[in-house]
């Protein structure tokens, strides 16, 4: 339901790469896409054409970049990552690998003419290392089913790897005699997460390097049901090694069942190698810790921390440990924003970070010792990413009209200089929309920022169906975000003028902003909904008669809502893995801390106030309203919202005799992630918003 940032979508998607596992001679190679658009016009095809910039690594002497691209193919529905190497300013790029299969999560090794890696050649993804032209492959490890990702120990002598390890008791090992039943037995909470059954929990492992394979293999957490990383979207950056390599920090959340179910409670633990003994750094901090960062020179731990148990969306403050001392610093206690992507200068004075504010996301820095926050950065983009070299900063940032590139930045001025260019090709043959930033007024008389984006060749004159795009999370930052599914310029270039507004409960405006939403879902942001929508229609472009309202999770709750109270404004309505049945909801989703904390408690607390005031707002209740053409999508591997609520949804909308249609993915979870269902999703979206629009 909540995607606290962009990389979390990143992540899945590359689920969609890693399945095209190992190939054979026929297989082949996906690689970089060359689209002719004769019309300058982004169509859904032309999404996909995208290479997608990720990965990115600084050599050990900040002299070259390594890093990955992820190709698509609509034809063999599936995707490919290959591996590439510049230097920081750009110059000298080479692709050093080109394969049927994935390579992913690379790394440099300490002598800067290596590159370690993971790779499905084999059938699992397994580590290998090569020269860093991508000569001289060879593969390291053979762990049954694979590994996740790694990091190496600062001398390579040793190697850390997350692996997946059976969680439970399985149903065939109750009933020997019974292999091929298929059941599931349930006794307790969690026992499905997001898009899966929970059979698996990742694990950190420890092992020797030796003569180019790995030995003296060691389970950090045997014998122990929990996850490190942390599902579903924990990666190596929750892991950590000291720089003198005697020491693993790693997050976890020791909890299991009802009670996993129920707490946001993480820690960061270190794991002492030679004794074997581990210990809690961050006991009665009760929120989120995680991803710890050691300093080069071995004094502090930089992690990310949120102070309260069960809330999610918390500040997600900087927090460092004096680690001679044990005492913790807030660096961030005065500083009212998110901060992520920690990286510690080489001094080990400062900590880089990325941080949103007013729906920009900035690089910034923080000092050690005075506790100053410097922004580094200005402009209308988001940074995901960070790095410091010699007299530079290289970031990867996006925006609403561009994807993914690297740049380098100077830590002095904020000045940026492209050096990937990975999607020029493609963004050199099309058009985008202006992007307008808007300040509203909303009811209780505050100001609202809204984006804008207006279809390329805009002409003022004319008058264009327009579409209220209704953002989910429900505390996520309609930021200058670049999507591969929800993307705004492919809606202003289909004819739409589109309002983002970033409503109340949203990021990057502070605390009271933020917090106002929860046990409030059909109050106050609804009214802002209106406020943004009402507010362009009064411009003279804008066809107030052909007017439609869009959204996916609690952006597909917010549809559902508004099409129960929107007084005729709307003339269609598209929800995909949307909330419409906030009772059954409480009873479906797994992670139960967070409609405790949104929705106030369970419904059949009739003292509660807030609960009950929830629940009253449930959009099913309003069914009776409906009189507006609706399209429903959903995915049934979406087991935070599952496809049940859609249906219910569909089902009303037919039964009261409203214009309806829905698309179901048997196959596709909260997301939707294979190429061709994403044709399918842009083009049914489409077609039914022009049915009703146009």
């Amino acid at each position: 339901m909540k995607m606290k940032n962009l990389l979390k979508t990143s992540i899945m998607a590359i689920a969609v790469v890693a399945a095209s596992g190992a190939a054979n001679a026929e297989t082949p190679v996906i690689g970089k896409q060359h689209p002719t658009i004769t019309n300058r016009l982004m169509t859904p095809e032309v999404l996909w054409s995208f290479g997608r910039v990720g990965g990115v690594q600084i050599s050990p002497d900040k002299t070259k970049v390594l890093y990955s691209v992820s190709y698509y193919s609509i034809t063999e529905n599936k995707g490919n990552s290959e591996l590439f190497v510049m230097n920081t300013d750009g110059s000298d790029k080479k692709q050093i690998t080109k394969t049927a299969t994935r390579e992913a999560a690379a790394k440099w090794m300490k002598d800067g003419q290596h590159i370690a890696f993971l790779s499905s050649e084999t059938g699992s993804m397994q580590l290998w290392t090569m020269k860093a032209d991508g000569s001289e492959r060879k593969q390291i490890t053979d762990v049954k089913d694979g590994i996740n990702d790694f990091a190496l120990s600062p001398d390579e002598t040793k190697l850390l790897f997350v692996a997946d390890v059976k969680y439970g008791e399985s149903t065939v090992d109750k009933y020997p005699d019974l292999p091929k039943s298929s059941g599931i037995i349930v006794t307790d909470l969690m026992y499905k997460h997001w898009d899966e059954w929970t059979k698996t929990v990742p694990h950190p492992f420890v092992a020797d390097i030796k003569e180019g394979k790995i030995a003296n293999i060691i389970d950090i957490l045997n014998g122990e049901p929990y996850e490190s990383p942390m599902k579903p979207f924990g990666g190596i950056e929750q892991l950590a090694w000291s720089p003198d390599g005697k020491t693993v920090a790693y997050t976890c959340r020791k909890k299991t069942g009802k009670e996993y179910a129920l707490s946001t409670n993480s820690d960061i633990y270190f794991y002492t190698l030679s004794t074997g003994k581990t210990e809690n750094k961050t006991q009665g901090m009760m929120g989120y810790d995680q991803n710890p960062t050691f300093s080069p020179d071995g004094k502090w731990l930089a992690w990310e921390s949120m102070e309260r148990d069960g809330y999610e969306a918390d500040k997600n403050r900087l927090f460092v440990m004096n680690l001679q001392t044990g005492e913790k610093t807030d660096l961030s206690a005065n500083f009212d924003q998110n901060s992520g992507s920690l990286i510690w200068t080489p001094d080990s004075k400062s900590i880089y970070f990325v941080s949103c504010w007013h729906a920009v996301t900035q690089i910034y820095r923080a000092d050690i010792a005075s506790k100053k926050i410097v922004q580094i950065t200005k402009g209308d983009h988001d940074y995901s990413f960070v790095a410091p070299i010699k007299d530079k900063l290289i970031g990867v940032k996006h925006s609403l009209s561009k994807p993914d590139e690297i740049y380098a930045i100077n830590p002095k001025t904020g000045v940026e200089t492209e050096i990937s260019f990975e999607n020029k090709e493609i963004l050199s043959q099309l058009d985008m929309g202006k992007v307008e930033e808007r300040w509203i007024t909303t009811t209780d008389n505050k100001q609202m920022l809204t984006w804008v984006v207006y279809p390329p060749n805009f002409d003022k004159n004319k008058k264009y169906p327009t579409l209220l795009f209704c953002e989910g999370g429900p505390q996520s930052t309609v930021s200058q975000f670049w999507s591969y599914r929800w993307n705004l310029q492919l809606m202003a270039a289909n004819g739409y003028i589109v309002v983002a507004p970033n409503r109340r409960g949203l990021p990057s405006f502070g605390k009271e902003w933020l917090e106002q939403i929860s046990g409030d879902y059909g109050g106050q942001n609804m009214k802002d909904y209106f406020s943004a929508i009402d507010a362009l229609a009064k411009e003279p472009y804008v066809n107030k008669d052909k007017l439609g309202c869009v959204g996916a999770s609690y952006g597909g709750f917010s549809v559902y809502w508004l099409a129960g109270h929107h007084e005729k404004r709307f003339k269609a309505f598209l929800a995909h893995d949307g909330m419409f049945n906030l009772p059954q909801q409480y009873l479906e989703t797994e992670e139960m801390w967070f409609v405790n904390w949104d929705l106030g408690g369970a419904y059949w607390d009739k003292a509660n106030a807030i609960a009950q005031r929830s629940y009253a707002n449930s959009p099913h209740l309003f069914v009776d309203k409906w009189d507006t053409p609706i399209l429903v999508i959903h995915g049934e591997k979406d087991y935070r919202i599952l496809a049940s609520q859609g249906m219910a949804a569909f089902n009303a909308a037919i039964l009261r005799g409203v214009p309806a249609e829905m698309l179901i993915f048997p196959d596709e979870n909260h997301w939707v992630l294979q190429p061709q269902n994403g044709i399918l999703w842009q083009r049914t979206f489409y077609s039914w918003l022009d049915k009703w629009l146009k």
